[in-house]
């Protein structure tokens, strides 16, 4: 019992010290507008508005070392939502592209199994047409039946067998 205690603060101090890592992160876009990510502040020539992120989980603010500083807050509170709406219009770019690529697959997929039906057809026409031929012809016609023994087919069987056949190139057959 003792080392399942043990256990369990061990675990819950690791947890505890990997949120405070996470929170001490700051982000910020850089000159070459790639999005950085560091536990040290963004060097003194980043803009405010360019800093995503801060430690604390909060918005940057404006810092009050100076007097202008204080007056441009409202500033870069404002402008930090378009830098925040630049990488989400990136998600929704991405998102496009996702959706572009799942749409061109969906058609591709549904393209081959337009193909695959019609390969089917035209392999039931080909043959559709060879037994019309064998039917037009006059010629005996075979089948199995349930014990797997030849019979020849008479008379109605034969009409069924005939009609039966006819549908099949009156439905695959049709360009």
């Amino acid at each position: 019992m003792q080392m399942h205690k043990l256990l369990l603060l061990v675990v819950a101090c690791t947890c505890a010290s990997s949120w405070s890592v996470g929170a001490t992160q700051w982000q910020w876009i850089d000159k070459d507008g790639h999005k950085v990510f560091s536990d040290l502040p963004p060097p003194a020539d980043i803009p405010e508005k360019n800093i995503l992120k801060q430690p604390g989980g909060g918005q940057p603010s404006a810092p009050p070392a100076s007097a202008e500083g204080a007056q441009s807050a409202p500033v870069p509170a404002s402008a930090a939502k378009p830098a925040a709406s630049a990488p989400g219009n990136g998600k929704d770019k991405e998102l496009e592209e996702k959706k572009a690529q799942a749409e061109a697959a969906e058609a591709a997929k549904k393209k081959a199994e337009e193909e695959k039906v019609a390969k089917a057809k035209a392999d039931n026409c080909a043959r559709a047409r060879a037994a019309k031929a064998a039917f037009d012809a006059g010629k005996p016609i075979t089948q199995a039946n349930a014990q797997g023994e030849r019979i020849f087919l008479d008379g109605p069987a034969y009409a069924a067998e005939a009609k039966r056949v006819d549908e099949i190139v009156a439905s695959d057959c049709v360009r």
